[in-house]
């Protein structure tokens, strides 16, 4: 027999030795079962820690790595906004410097016009200047008209029609070859020999300065009938106007003169230059008027030379506003090709900055993967207990059985 003691009391209990040995190893149980609790407690403890360390860490790498990736981005994203600003600097540029050249090209042509167009008015107030002037003259001259016309019947009535013709012709030739030496020294009057079109007119008058540019130049045609001439036959003066106007387009002549005898009754013709309207730059004289008509278009030729020098350098730089335009053509189709090349290697380097974030989002979806997986371990850990630790294990189920009994039986015992 052995004897137990209280604790509590100092009571003095006997107990065989079975009875000791059940006691003995009710309070063993006991301690195991506390032992037990308090390792699962540690376990369970340790696990959380463990858990949380691993969430964490994985955290801090994800978010270390976002930080990674969006400075990178970041980086592409200045890399791209520079590319785009030096590419837009030098199209404003390019742009810029065509604007200005076009400017002055456009300044240019603004100033040679003025100067054509007063070329133009003063050329036009030196013919209305000499016309004045002539015609004051006319009104002084017109007392010898009359006198003269009938000294021209008198002579006509003593030659046949071909030497009427030929002595209109005669005396304007005469006219001018008493004067040339002075007043025209530089002037070509020679008989228009060439018929090689069919039609040829009397005389040419062209005249040329002293670096042989041409001054003026101009077609006549002499026109005389005897009186005697049948009424029903007579021409008139613009019979042969037609024909006067295609001579001097095809001879390249500026001016036409019809110098006509024609129709001497007639007024129109009478008081003095007629201006042919029918057709540019021609005009109806009488024979007196054949040296002041070459004057009068000489003169304002001379005043005009100046302008057409003028004329001639303008044309001469339209040449080189051509080449100006050919060069900034050169200069566009130049820009194109590299600004095509350039935008090229622009989406490449996009594509490049495409495919480097389709990787970080795969970097980003693999962690996040990872962040899930871990809340899903975590989640398995705090749903972990004794039952699911003992599934299919009877020496823990068996262990765990003994230590329910153990504590029934103390309970009992108690």
């Amino acid at each position: 027999m052995n004897e137990i003691k209280c604790p509590e009391c100092g009571k003095v209990f006997r107990v065989d030795e079975s009875g000791f040995a059940s006691i003995v190893k009710q309070v063993r149980d006991h301690e195991f079962a506390q032992e037990l609790r308090k390792r699962e407690a540690t376990f369970a403890a340790e696990k959380q820690s463990a858990v949380e360390l691993a969430v964490s860490n994985a955290k801090n790498a994800l978010l270390a790595d976002v930080a990674r990736r969006d400075a990178a981005i970041g980086r592409l994203d200045e890399q791209v906004k520079a590319s785009e600003k030096e590419k837009t600097l030098a199209v404003r540029d390019a742009e810029s410097k065509k604007a200005i050249e076009l400017a002055a090209r456009d300044m240019k042509i603004v100033e040679l016009r003025g100067v054509i167009n007063a070329a133009e008015l003063e050329k036009s107030h030196a013919v209305a200047q000499a016309v004045g002037k002539m015609e004051r003259e006319f009104d002084r001259e017109r007392g010898d008209y009359e006198a003269t016309i009938e000294a021209y019947k008198s002579f006509k009535a003593k030659l046949s029609t071909k030497k009427v013709g030929e002595s209109l012709e005669q005396h304007c030739e005469n006219e001018f070859n008493a004067i040339r030496a002075t007043a025209f020294p530089n002037a070509y009057f020679e008989k228009d020999s060439d018929a090689k079109d069919g039609s040829k007119g009397d005389y040419i008058y062209r005249e040329f300065d002293a670096a042989g540019n041409e001054i003026v130049s101009i077609m006549f045609e002499m026109k005389n009938e005897e009186d005697e001439t049948d009424a029903k036959n007579k021409k008139r003066n613009e019979d042969f106007l037609k024909k006067l106007d295609r001579d001097r387009t095809n001879k390249s002549c500026e001016y036409a003169v019809l110098v006509s005898l024609l129709e001497p009754d007639n007024e129109l013709y009478n008081a003095g230059i007629f201006v042919a309207y029918q057709h540019p730059k021609m005009y109806v004289i009488r024979p007196q008027f054949f040296i002041p008509i070459i004057s009068l278009l000489r003169n304002a030729a001379m005043n005009t030379l100046q302008y057409k020098t003028e004329l001639a350098r303008v044309r001469s730089q339209n040449v080189d506003i051509a080449r100006f335009e050919e060069n900034i053509n050169t200069f566009k189709k130049g820009f194109a090709y590299n600004y095509d090349l350039a935008s090229r290697k622009f989406k490449t380097a996009i594509d490049e900055i495409d495919k480097t974030i389709d990787h970080l989002q795969k970097t980003k979806d693999a962690l996040l993967s990872s962040e899930n997986n871990l809340r899903l371990a975590n989640n398995k850990a705090e749903d972990l207990t004794i039952k699911k630790l003992t599934r299919n294990n009877p020496t823990v189920q068996a262990m765990f059985e003994d230590l329910q009994h153990s504590a029934a039986e103390e309970v009992i015992y108690e």
